[in-house]
């Protein structure tokens, strides 16, 4: 049966700051789908653990600084003990800074770039280095973009920082296809979630949005969960190195 291979129950999924938005979306999908959740995240994720006590999900709090290196293979330890395995990260973590490019910061720079991509492509080898230890592979799927394809304005760091995104997901999947992992990505598009809440609140700039998207609405989290679930998922074998736009149509607009 087709429907058996978007099946996750058994698995064990990594999701990194899933304490809101997309990350819990993510989390809770995973969850629903049959995986073991562990979240990591920096402050208490309090409404994913009632969301996830709720649906009577395995949810594991790890509280950490996503920026600090350091810490990720113990981070992974840490689910190895809890679950015995791990069979998919998502690296949702992030941040950005908004300057003008002439007036940006070294601070606002080094910020959102050690968060946004050193810890994407750290945090993926520590859990790669497990999936080969295990010996069946994995799924990896990182959160890119709307600005992974386009430039944007007053944010040079987080564009430089999701474009590096799409870029290494395509390089860890030429690299570690021979391992059985598979690495993806996504690029959500404007999604209501509390970052956008100022956006949201201006009339303007709200119906400006609206009439570039075909879909004519704001995303919501559940809208990434599918395809989360989707590249996490053994439907997704053959499928690597991809980014896919989950932005209702703004790209084809």
């Amino acid at each position: 049966m087709i429907l058996n291979k978007f099946d996750l129950a058994g698995k064990v999924a990594i999701v990194t700051g899933c304490d809101t938005g997309l990350g819990q979306g993510m989390a809770l999908g995973l969850a629903q789908a049959g995986c073991k959740v562990a979240g990591i995240n920096i402050a208490e994720p309090s409404d994913t653990i009632a969301k996830m006590a709720e649906g009577e999900h395995q949810f594991l709090d790890i509280r950490a600084d996503m920026s600090d290196i350091s810490q990720f293979d113990g981070h992974v330890d840490k689910v190895i003990s809890e679950f015995g395995q791990v069979d998919i990260l998502v690296n949702n973590a992030g941040i950005i800074r908004r300057q003008d490019a002439i007036e940006f910061t070294e601070k606002n720079w080094d910020d959102v770039m050690n968060l946004n991509i050193k810890a994407v492509f750290f945090m993926s080898q520590a859990v790669a280095r497990q999936f080969i230890k295990q010996g069946h592979g994995g799924k990896i799927i990182n959160i890119a973009s709307m600005l992974s394809f386009q430039g944007g304005i007053r944010v040079p760091s987080y564009t430089s920082s999701k474009s590096a995104v799409m870029g290494v997901t395509r390089l860890l999947a030429n690299e570690w296809a021979p391992h059985n992992i598979n690495v993806n990505a996504i690029a959500p598009g404007y999604m209501a979630t509390n970052n956008t809440a100022a956006l949201r609140a201006d009339d303007d700039r709200s119906s400006e949005i609206l009439e570039r998207i075909p879909a004519a609405r704001w995303g919501t989290p559940e809208d990434v969960a599918g395809p989360a679930i989707f590249l996490a998922s053994s439907a997704a074998d053959y499928i690597n190195g991809y980014t896919v736009a989950v932005d209702g149509g703004w790209l084809a607009r």
